[in-house]
């Protein structure tokens, strides 16, 4: 293990994103304040609650994660296709650090500011809804699996995309569909049998539900199941990716 190599790399990656601040961590926090407004002024009026559930809070607790989980996406899918576009790709080849290594770099740096962009979204939040920590664990739990799903996403993204164009194109057919469509504005027990039922094959749905339950106590969902079905796709993809980087798929070419 270079334990050094990958050291390094994790502070390349972390510090890629913190040195733009202003884009990688404030921008998302101002992006779904405006969502809470928009929902809150236009919805908020004529539904007081969702499931029992202050309705502030619960589109508040679904844009948190939805932000965080975007930015770790974001962090570990920009990080690789601009290394290919700007042809610096070869540093990650060149020195001795396994396909081990650069994954586990390029994960750590997705979830951190995963994490980081949730942490100051709860904060700015909490100054317009009344948020609190129902269960703690719960929810930093389902944090770090979705930040850690995302990251994976993300890594898969900048390997099968060449240019930003490509990477756009899988943002926008895949991750943002999937995103809203996820229960972050609503309920899934209000939705007609069979939706529910496709509903509950989205993985970002018992992301949203679990970290949601940390905060709010409600859950649509069985946490258990969730916690499950996100660990088990979280070790198929870090399996595949694994052996991706080991062959050098559409990387080494």
């Amino acid at each position: 293990m270079n334990y050094l190599g990958t050291f390094t790399l994790i502070k390349k990656e972390i510090y890629r994103f913190l040195k733009v601040y202003h884009q990688t961590i404030f921008s998302p926090v101002v992006n779904i304040i405006l969502f809470l407004l928009v929902f809150s002024i236009s919805v908020g009026e004529n539904i007081k609650q969702i499931e029992g559930v202050d309705f502030t809070v619960f589109v508040a607790s679904g844009l948190i994660i939805m932000s965080a989980m975007q930015n770790a996406f974001a962090n570990s899918s920009s990080s690789l296709v601009m290394s290919k576009v700007m042809g610096h790709i070869v540093d990650y080849l060149i020195p001795p650090i396994s396909a081990l290594e650069l994954l586990s770099a390029f994960l750590i740096g997705a979830i951190v500011r995963g994490i980081l962009v949730a942490l100051a979204s709860f904060l700015v939040i909490f100054l317009f809804a009344s948020l609190s920590i129902t269960h703690f664990f719960s929810m930093l739990l389902f944090l770090f699996l979705g930040c850690c799903f995302l990251g994976l996403l993300g890594i898969l993204c900048g390997i099968l995309s060449d240019t930003f164009d490509q990477m756009s194109a899988l943002t926008s057919y895949l991750i943002t569909p999937l995103t809203f469509l996820s229960g972050t504005f609503y309920s899934i027990n209000s939705l007609p049998s069979f939706w529910q039922i496709i509903a509950k094959l989205n993985p970002f749905f018992y992301i949203i539900d679990g970290f949601r339950y940390g905060i709010t106590g409600h859950n649509d969902g069985n946490l258990l199941f969730a916690i499950i079905y996100l660990a088990i796709l979280n070790i198929i993809l870090f399996v595949i990716l694994l052996q991706m980087l080991k062959n050098g798929y559409r990387i080494k070419n």
